[in-house]
């Protein structure tokens, strides 16, 4: 995509780059290492509910398991109550979580061991995982249990996890994106472009007779309730662009992107600091702030010195 690269944004990351909760002999903790004992023997009575487990309050949680414990379909249980925002079973979730086999009562992986949490789709991970966490609140830190057929039905390389073993996750919900422009309506400035959706997109129509700004203009239209902008975010959105002279769209991005907020170009880094996830904003940029020379390699090109008049959604914050 043009816009993509101009901006410096990159597609959506895929389900198949994205880290996810799949143990491996690089992430997985020192206490599940290869000399966890192989379980295909053990016999284990499905426990009807997750009762039996136990779940410290610390800040790393401390998971109790009497193994060998199994169950026989997915459950999952609040710990600690979250927001108003909720997972769907697509949402790109900013989390810390430990896993534990229930065989063996061994954590197999865990982020808080590696000290840094963990984004990515949830189209990406174990169906177990996904089914635990939709619909559960962005706050909140969750029990989840799940059976080996909504797991590792093939066991894991190496080995920490073996076919028929049940697994448990407990799971803190950092943050996650929105699925649409969520929040507080803004009534814009006098004298911007009017901005309408049509079909699920944004229009812009640019007021006859008004001189585009020679000034970055920063007219939030929804501020959202999520994660706020820094410096060292990256950030998940989707835009459309138009230019201020004609009012002609010039790209239409209207698809999720994601990108470090410091690679854009400045009318982006600053317009778009403080502002939050679940926001729509519009971004008036001169220029000396978006393409100066212009942008002769895009599609369609953009001559050199034009206004452009961006809408935005602010869909994820991370970092």
């Amino acid at each position: 995509m043009a816009v993509a690269s101009l901006v410096s944004l990159s597609a959506c990351t895929s389900p198949e780059d994205s880290t996810s909760p799949s143990p491996s002999p690089a992430e997985s903790s020192a206490s599940a290492s290869a000399s966890a004992s192989p379980s295909p023997s053990v016999s284990v009575s499905p426990s009807p509910d997750l009762s039996l487990i136990e779940v410290s309050d610390d800040d790393v949680p401390v998971v109790t398991v009497p193994a060998p414990w199994g169950i026989a379909s997915t459950q999952s249980e609040v710990l600690r109550p979250g927001g108003d925002q909720l997972l769907t079973a697509t949402s790109t979730v900013t989390l810390d979580y430990v896993g534990v086999n229930g065989t063996t009562g061994e954590i197999f992986d865990s982020s808080y061991d590696r000290g840094e949490p963990a984004t990515f789709s949830l189209t990406g991970v174990v169906t177990g995982f996904q089914k635990g966490l939709e619909g559960q609140a962005v706050g909140s830190r969750v029990l989840i249990g799940m059976p080996s057929s909504d797991g590792y039905p093939d066991g894991t390389p190496d080995g920490s996890i073996q076919p028929g073993d049940s697994i448990i996750f407990v799971v803190d919900i950092i943050s996650a994106n929105f699925d649409d422009a969520t929040g507080e309506a803004v009534e814009p400035a006098e004298g911007l472009p009017t901005v309408e959706m049509t079909d699920g997109k944004p229009e812009v129509t640019i007021p006859a007779g008004e001189a585009a700004p020679t000034d970055l203009v920063v007219q939030p239209l929804i501020e959202g309730p999520g994660t706020e902008v820094t410096a060292d975010s990256t950030i998940l959105v989707r835009y459309r662009a138009w230019t201020y002279d004609d009012g002609e769209l010039w790209q239409d991005a209207w698809e999720l992107q994601e990108g470090p907020l410091s690679t854009l170009i400045p009318g982006w880094t600053e317009g778009l600091l403080g502002q939050t996830a679940g926001s729509r904003v519009m971004l008036i940029i001169p220029p000396e702030m978006a393409y100066p020379d212009g942008a002769p390699q895009a599609t369609p090109p953009l001559d050199a010195g034009e206004t452009l008049v961006y809408v935005i959604d602010l869909l994820g914050v991370t970092g």
